[in-house]
């Protein structure tokens, strides 16, 4: 019941917001988290290069929000761009739809061309969606209940119940996602099973254009303004001036908030006019850059967080497919639904988050928020090494049973259920922690910014996890060229030293977190 009244807490727009976010990761999970037993085995991909492709992909698309949000918050708003956004992401889904009901028809290397492009057409989509979404949910809560930190302890933390519930929402889709369409894809077919995402999509469009009469567009107004005209008007004297005469200026966190103003009124001097356009078009890039620089370290340490993350999509499904999966004569589990564990412990777990957890941590701490962001970021990051250490030890027993006397034997699928369930429940705490956690970082003016720095800590740790394939793979293949950790044959391969490299260099991360979280204590 508290859940349930906290939730009613939030406005409509913030409501219809969330809905539309689990859609959109429905859609996404129903590409994504079958997407690597797709490319092995109709695109005819080896498993390791199958899974550098989805590594590298997922990085792009966590990324490309990075480039997009200062534009956002700069020069477009936030409504625009996801209507825009919206239509590119539909264009690649309806893109990757055609290209797996032409597969039979095509050549291969029209078919890797097409499927490439499509997905990166979802990419681009994406990179300016998700994060204008979220950002603009946020924007929805009432004036006197801003989001950001604010001194008084006694008044409902609207920002945390915000982010938590929209991690509510994107996890109930991407339950969906990942328990109904694999299954769809591999019973009926891929087509049909990418062109329900793509239908699941326009169905989003519709209910975030039906919300429009109830939407604030306070925050997107002073962006309006800038028209292209008077943008090239300060982009030419930005650079007259910088022939002149250099500006140094320090400025702190709460002066970049003070110092968001509109573009000059028709009445002013037109001198004057252009001599303050080019004083806030030129700082921006070193506004954002302080940011980023003083959130570098923090971001730097999640990495590892986001290369763990990369595992239930990727060699978890592998690991799964060599496993007893059968329940009863006919019916096969996909080993992709798998990944619903993840979401299903979120859903069950999240709401005994505010009624269990955070009571007994104010009870223990006697602190009134419970736990800090920072605290509740390290928590889920220590659960994550735990989740790897366990993955590691269900591969080194499913090696000994698969290797065994006894070829008939095989291990249940269901010995991977704990290692998904200790992801979801370290989610809880990590991500919801760090979307908090960068989006209060950062200027009320940069918010789609503090949304983008949190999606590439993902971006960059899909890189990561696709560079660390690589070079595991490249120093751990014999001399005749055959056996590495990522064999192709599952009774030769080592994912069990790689999951214990994953947790030992995780622990180190954390490790340094930790310090590093101490010593801004410190200096604060």
């Amino acid at each position: 019941m508290t859940g349930d009244h906290r939730f009613r807490t939030l406005n409509k727009p913030c409501v219809l917001l969330i809905a539309i976010a689990g859609i959109e990761r429905f859609v996404f999970k129903g590409v994504a988290s079958n997407l690597v037993i797709y490319l092995t085995d109709v695109m005819g991909m080896s498993s390791s290069s199958a899974v550098r492709t989805v590594n590298n992909w997922s990085g792009f698309t966590s990324m490309l929000p990075l480039l997009v949000a200062p534009l956002v918050d700069s020069y477009w708003n936030r409504h625009s761009t996801i209507l825009a956004s919206s239509f590119l992401y539909l264009m690649g889904l309806l893109a990757l739809t055609s290209t797996a009901l032409n597969k039979t028809n095509s050549s291969s290397s029209s078919s890797s061309s097409s499927l490439y492009w499509s997905l990166y057409l979802i990419s681009l989509g994406m990179g300016g969606y998700n994060p204008s979404l979220q950002a603009f949910g946020a924007d929805q809560l009432d004036t006197d209940e801003e989001l950001p930190m604010t001194k008084n302890e006694n008044k409902p933390d609207k920002k945390s119940m915000f982010f938590q519930w929209w991690y509510f929402g994107i996890c109930t889709g991407s339950l969906l996602g990942v328990s109904i369409m694999p299954n769809v894809q591999d019973s009926v077919g891929w087509g049909f099973g990418f062109a329900m995402p793509a239908m699941a999509m326009v169905v989003s469009m519709i209910m975030f254009s039906c919300g429009n009469r109830f939407y604030s567009y306070s925050h997107d107004r002073g962006n309006d303004a800038r028209s292209l005209e008077k943008i090239i008007q300060s982009v030419k004297c930005s650079i007259s001036k910088f022939v002149h005469s250099k500006t140094d200026e320090k400025l702190s966190l709460v002066e970049l908030e003070l110092e968001d103003k509109p573009f000059c009124t028709k009445q002013e001097n037109e001198t004057e006019c252009l001599t303050n356009q080019k004083s806030n078009e030129s700082n921006h890039l070193v506004k954002i850059t302080k940011v980023v620089i003083g959130l570098l370290p923090i971001w730097t340490t999640l990495l590892m967080f986001a290369v763990i993350f990369q595992q239930p999509a990727t060699f978890f499904i592998k690991q799964g497919i060599t496993m007893k999966r059968n329940i009863g004569d006919s019916y096969k589990i996909p080993p992709a639904t798998l990944q619903s564990a993840i979401t299903i412990s979120i859903i069950l777990l999240m709401p005994f988050y505010d009624t269990i957890f955070i009571p007994f941590t104010r009870l223990i701490l006697r602190n009134e928020k419970g736990i800090t962001t920072m605290q509740r970021i390290a928590i889920g990051m220590f659960l994550s090494v735990i989740a790897m250490i366990f993955a590691a030890m269900v591969e080194m027993k499913r090696l000994e049973v698969s290797n065994g006397e006894s070829m008939s034997e095989t291990l249940s699928i269901f010995w991977l259920l704990p290692q998904y369930i200790l992801l979801g429940i370290s989610d809880i705490f990590t991500v919801v922690g760090m979307q908090e956690f960068f989006y209060s970082a950062v200027p009320e003016g940069m918010r789609t910014m503090g949304i983008a720095l949190y999606t590439s800590v993902f971006g960059v740790g899909s890189f990561l996890s696709a560079l660390l394939v690589y070079l595991v793979e490249h120093f751990t293949t014999s001399s005749d060229g055959k056996g590495n950790w990522f064999s192709d044959d599952m009774k030769e391969a080592r994912l069990d030293k790689y999951y214990w490299l994953l947790a030992g260099t995780s622990a180190l991360s954390l490790v340094v977190f930790m310090v590093l979280c101490s010593f801004q204590k410190t200096n604060h």
